[in-house]
């Protein structure tokens, strides 16, 4: 059995989806911070949070688990850069009660969703995992804190891990019965769509004077699909046996804020008006992952590789749901 902590939300909720279509049984925690209880088609839930330790150790005791996969932390940047203790403590805190309690009851198997902005300003592009990590923002920096921690309890514990690091999770299910549904909503393509549909007045650029081509920041999409399947074949690597490790997920492929927006327009037919904003602090100008690693080892190919494609999934849930 999979414990899915934080499976109510965004990507928690398509890994979900993805381990029920292949007959896994799945037990979800989540707080309702920011998921959506109607989004999970079925499996065992449980409303609760992954810092409480006494409800940890019920479901453990109560449940066969054998992997846990972390889905349950906060992900603004510009929001970290302003409240940092907020991010240390539910990130890193709390994934570390997660891990104590695990350990405890021998299960050492886990999936985190890490994150290209613990690269911070790249050095170069596409960029490997063997890159710097230098993250700019409090967020970056507890996503690679928790990084650290697996590696030590690697070692002292034989906990086996495979972290993954996204680049921008985009698009939703091709059923469009789930999909991105964030209060407030910060990511861009929904933004963008929000714009269209006229539920926003306009969108904003956050910066044109980036070193980039057209001004605006560059960014590696990857359907949310596409990274949820690549958890299945982590979890597979683990259940054989594999050491895990650390992988970038993405695209391979840069597509700048005009970029998406024209994209939108198209797949929508829509006017979508734009205003012009200063640069987000913690905002890097280009993250664009080389996935060759996840491709080689663990044979993962992403389905969804186009921008068009992805802003159409999105698009057919964004007009599906209420």
């Amino acid at each position: 059995m999979i414990l899915v902590v934080g499976g109510a939300g965004y990507i928690g909720s398509h890994m979900v989806k993805e381990l029920l279509s292949i007959g896994r049984e799945v037990v979800v925690l989540d707080n309702l911070t920011t998921g959506h209880r109607e989004l999970l088609p079925d499996g065992e839930f449980i409303k609760g949070d992954l810092g409480d330790e006494n409800l940890l150790h019920r479901i453990f005791k109560t449940y066969p688990i054998h992997t846990v996969m972390h889905f349950a932390a906060f992900s603004l940047v510009a929001e970290s850069v302003h409240f940092p203790l907020k991010y240390y403590e539910n990130n890193v805190a709390k994934t570390i009660m997660l891990l104590k309690v695990m350990l405890e009851h021998g299960i050492k198997r886990f999936i985190f969703s890490s994150s290209a902005a613990v690269y911070g300003e790249p050095e170069e592009i596409p960029i490997t995992e063997n890159c710097p990590v230098r993250p700019t923002s409090p967020y970056g920096a507890s996503k690679l804190m928790v990084e650290d921690i697996l590696q030590e309890c690697d070692r002292a514990h034989g906990l086996r891990y495979v972290s993954l690091r996204y680049f921008n999770a985009a698009g939703a299910d091709e059923s469009a019965t789930i999909g991105e549904n964030h209060h407030p909503e910060s990511h861009l393509i929904p933004l963008v769509l929000k714009a269209a549909q006229g539920e926003k007045e306009n969108i904003t650029i956050f910066g044109t004077d980036y070193p980039t081509d057209d001004g605006t920041c560059i960014r590696d999409y990857i359907h949310v699909t596409d990274l949820a399947r690549a958890h299945l074949l982590a979890m597979d690597a683990l259940e054989n046996g594999k050491p895990g490790g650390i992988y970038n997920l993405g695209n391979s492929r840069g597509y700048s804020v005009k970029e998406v927006i024209e994209t939108a327009g198209k797949v929508t037919d829509r006017q979508i008006p734009v205003v012009e904003g200063p640069r987000r602090p913690g905002d890097p100008a280009i993250l664009v992952a080389s996935s060759e690693k996840i491709k080689r080892e663990l044979g993962w190919q992403p389905k969804f590789q186009d921008l068009e494609t992805i802003v159409k999934t999105a698009w057919q849930w964004h007009r599906n749901s209420p």
